[in-house]
């Protein structure tokens, strides 16, 4: 598992950054991945959610990262994070680089790795995997549970195909508020989907981290395809 993780989390750091943010890299990805076969109980899951300008993850840019905790089937509120990028223009100096670095850096440390849970993985893992690769030389590939494919497998009885989160947001009857929402606020309500979700996967006998990544997977591809 360390050497598998060792290959997915691969990087050739570039020479531009810090010496705190290169050794706090090296930590990070000389730390073992936490085991997946343990009960969902027992297991730290991230929720993940983002803001961009534009759509188009090689192209535009990230503007917010945001995570929040379930573990022990609990929402941990102490344990989030938010990031508001800065924005690199062309006169800007190496102090605002290496804030950006060291803010990359801190979303790795507080994911440690742990499989991460999002709305649309080809989004979300699109812009954090450009801006890891680019800024930090970190070939990001995260073990990825995409909700949008997950949820009408898992609850074909209110939704049998890939919806808007908003449609989930209503089913569950979740207050989401007026207006546009951030992305902290998205992840907190994802993480209140996924409580559900794990559930759900518990009563058909997905009980690991690692069953329900497969099944994440397996879903996705399905879906994708039929």
């Amino acid at each position: 598992m360390f050497g598998l993780k060792s290959l997915l989390f691969k990087s050739d750091a570039p020479a531009h950054l810090p010496d705190d943010v290169r050794a706090a890299l090296d930590a990070w990805r000389n730390t073992p991945a936490p085991t997946l076969d343990d009960f969902h109980f027992h297991t730290r899951y991230v929720i993940v959610d983002i803001a961009s300008r534009g759509m188009n993850p090689e192209s535009d840019q990230l503007l917010e990262i945001a995570a929040s905790t379930v573990q022990r089937s609990t929402i941990l509120p102490a344990d989030a994070l938010f990031i508001d990028l800065p924005t690199l223009a062309d006169n800007d100096g190496p102090t605002d680089e290496a804030s950006l670095d060291r803010q990359l850096m801190a979303f790795l440390q507080f994911a440690a790795k742990a499989p991460l849970v999002t709305y649309h993985v080809t989004y979300v893992g699109g812009f954090l995997q450009r801006a890891f690769r680019e800024r930090l030389g970190v070939d990001f590939q995260p073990q990825w549970i995409d909700l949008a494919w997950l949820l009408p497998s898992m609850f074909s009885d209110k939704g049998s195909s890939v919806m808007p989160l908003d449609h989930w947001i209503s089913v569950f009857g979740l207050d989401a508020g007026s207006g546009r929402r951030s992305a902290m606020e998205n992840t907190l309500l994802l993480a209140r989907i996924f409580q559900m979700l794990l559930a759900r996967a518990s009563a058909k006998e997905i009980d690991t981290a690692a069953q329900l990544i497969d099944e994440s997977r397996a879903s996705t591809f399905l879906r994708r395809t039929h």
